[in-house]
């Protein structure tokens, strides 16, 4: 018979790595009978908000003289052991008291089932499952809303009438760690899951590896994630720090061992790119082209029809030359000339100054409208940062360096090469306009410069 530990908290806030506990509540359940409970307010060691104490009651006084957490985490381990953790909304409860735990450096880890899955399963057509409207339709009677005893009651008698209503569905839903991921930290970096041949069918990132793992292990909702859970033999990982290293890595790592379960960014490999070149006379070109041979790429494509849609295009936004942009074979002038979309640098009526104004903005439109610079954060410790580098306008790589050696050399010395595309001026940009105070080093041949705060590395 399978012992049940039903638990509730109340917390300052709904972000478990930011609030803390202010009440728990936990009921031992055999599956018949409670035979045995625990309840406490716990002091949060900070504030609770005005809109928690109108929700539920609890205020700063009363948590005053309440015991804090590491106070009351032995009875919580002991009361627990060997039960099964249940909540309604279990993830909300259960992650609230793991980061208590992992605050105290104790990891706390049991299986756990939800009491708002089983009852979609079991008892399907409610309105709402939410616990004070479900069990209203159920005839559960809940004294004490939004307080912990009131509501790990109120669930317990839930959980009772389930597993009278469907004692099999209930061990289906029952969720234990699998012991290929118990291992996994809590931390920001790329995972892989690996066949029982070695080779890699799954690669993500996350800024909770281990909790991100549980999910794909929980999730059997539709028939490739079930296939790909079963084929599942092993997990490795690497810690990266930073998020925004961890989405590089990703995206590098997908397009490299392109696993069968990775839709996204997996078929695309940047073959083809498009190189900018000053000509004889002084003109900026382009061409699509399979060969770099040296010459500066300006973006990569998986096509060459790719490549050549892309200089179409940029052809018509910046009145630049057919010919000089490798679309229209001539020893004149382009077919633009004739139609006056073309100012004549294919036959050098308009000056290369004139002209290479116009090219080098949509260079910079297609980039970074700052060249040269560092994008530097939080590394795998304390002692150590992680790098970004974009030089020329294009991403060159990541690495790591100590606190110690933040001078522009030692930060071009730790960065390994990976590849540029599309996809990582998206990743790139797109974390920039998220996190605008992310420190950035720019750079230029007279001086570095240290920013918090990047607009000029943005396109507008």
């Amino acid at each position: 018979m399978s012992l049940y530990a039903v638990i509730d908290v109340e917390t300052t806030g709904g972000s478990y790595q930011k609030a803390r506990l202010t009440e728990i509540a936990i009921f031992l359940f055999d599956g018949e009978n409670i035979i045995d409970e625990y309840s406490t307010l716990i002091n949060p060691e900070q504030p609770i908000p005005f809109m928690i104490t109108r929700l539920t009651g609890i205020t700063d006084e009363m948590v005053a003289d309440a015991p804090k957490f590491y106070e009351v985490a032995k009875k919580i381990v002991e009361m627990t052991e060997g039960a099964i953790f249940v909540g309604h909304n279990v993830a909300f409860d259960y992650n609230f008291i793991r980061q208590e735990f992992k605050s105290l450096g104790y990891n706390y880890k049991r299986p756990y089932i939800c009491t708002v899955k089983m009852s979609r399963k079991i008892l399907p057509g409610y309105a709402s499952y939410s616990l004070g409207k479900l069990c209203q339709s159920l005839g559960i009677i809940i004294n004490n809303r939004h307080r912990a005893a009131g509501d790990a009651l109120a669930t317990t008698h839930l959980l009772k009438l389930l597993i009278n209503t469907d004692p099999e569905a209930i061990s289906g839903q029952i969720f234990e760690v699998p012991s290929i991921i118990r291992d996994v930290p809590e931390e920001t970096g790329v995972y892989y899951m690996h066949d029982e041949n070695g080779n890699i069918i799954y690669v993500g990132k996350s800024n909770n590896m281990y909790e991100r793992l549980q999910q794909h292990f929980r999730n059997s909702d539709t028939s490739k994630a079930l296939e790909m859970k079963n084929r599942v033999a092993s997990v490795s990982y690497e810690v990266t720090g930073s998020e925004l290293l961890a989405l590089l890595l990703e995206s590098d790592e997908i397009k490299k061992h392109r696993p069968p379960y990775n839709r996204a960014q997996r078929r695309v490999r940047y073959e083809y790119s498009v190189i900018s070149y000053i000509n004889g006379d002084g003109y900026m070109c382009f061409q699509a082209t399979h060969e770099v041979n040296g010459h500066n790429p300006v973006a990569s494509f998986p096509s060459q029809s790719a490549a050549r849609n892309f200089l179409y295009k940029m052809v018509d936004k910046h009145q630049l030359c057919q010919k000089l942009c490798g679309l229209y074979e001539t020893s004149g002038a382009c077919f633009h000339y004739s139609i006056r979309q073309c100012k004549g640098a294919c036959i050098c009526t308009e000056s290369p100054e004139s002209y290479n104004l116009r090219a080098e903005k949509a260079i910079r439109e297609i980039g970074f409208k700052d060249a040269n610079f560092f994008i530097i954060e939080e590394g795998r410790n304390n002692e150590e940062y992680s790098v970004v580098r974009i030089a020329g306008g294009r991403y060159t790589g990541f690495g790591y360096t100590d606190m110690y050696h933040t001078d522009p050399q030692s930060l071009e010395e730790c960065i390994r090469h990976y590849e540029d595309n599309r996809d990582t001026h998206y990743i790139i940009k797109s974390y920039l306009r998220k996190h605008p105070r992310v420190k950035v080093l720019k750079v230029n041949t007279a001086q570095y410069s240290l920013f918090a705060g990047h607009d000029f590395l943005l396109d507008q």
